[in-house]
């Protein structure tokens, strides 16, 4: 059975477009395929220029690195290490030194307002923080475009407000694309564009 079909779409640069539709409609699907992280049978997937699907997957990986960040809904911290730690980490992956990683991430989680939580690991933050620190790893390295499946999933209503000032002050001041798959109209009604999705197409 395919997931998706007939998806044609365009998202421009500095857009913040919310993925909308019922549950299990392929809204995370599509997020992951345009991503690069699941493959396609068909098709093309263009980002800046450079076609996905003619990458191969190490090319993919440091594309992705380069150009990209991610906010997950369940965070996808790594508990053992401080939320400067977590922060610095894609950026010494893709080969930046370990003192501008560190200065970087430094200066994003002042950006996000945890700057006197720097060396707290996840359990020891709130739900709220934890996602500051998931949006600091994800703009570190000044992506392009930013993916975000349901950035606010797992938070309270106040919380999540406050996630979604930050993600439209990023998009509003450094002019980064942000694609957010979700359920919550509340955060559909701030993106620029809604596109809806049922049973694998674009409606």
């Amino acid at each position: 059975m395919e997931a998706l079909r007939g998806i044609d779409m365009g998202i421009g640069e500095g857009e913040k477009v919310a993925i909308m539709g019922p549950s299990g409609c392929g809204k995370t699907t599509l997020l992951n395929c345009l991503a690069g992280l699941d493959t396609i049978d068909a098709g093309n997937i263009y980002i800046a220029g450079d076609n996905l699907r003619e990458l191969s997957d190490n090319e993919r990986t440091a594309f992705r690195a380069r150009h990209m960040g991610f906010i997950f809904q369940d965070f996808n911290l790594l508990p053992m290490l401080s939320a400067v730690e977590n922060v610095e980490l894609p950026m010494l992956v893709a080969g930046v030194s370990s003192r501008k990683a560190r200065k970087c991430a430094l200066e994003m989680l002042e950006r996000v307002g945890l700057s006197d939580r720097v060396r707290h690991r996840p359990a020891e933050l709130s739900g709220g923080q934890r996602q500051r620190v998931t949006i600091a790893r994800a703009l570190a390295n000044n992506p392009a475009i930013v993916w975000a499946d349901e950035p606010t999933g797992n938070l309270d209503s106040a919380t999540a407000i406050e996630i979604m000032d930050l993600i439209c002050q990023f998009n509003r001041e450094s002019r980064q694309t942000f694609v957010l798959v979700t359920h919550a109209l509340e955060v559909g009604e701030r993106a620029n564009r809604i596109i809806r999705m049922h049973d694998g197409n674009i409606v």
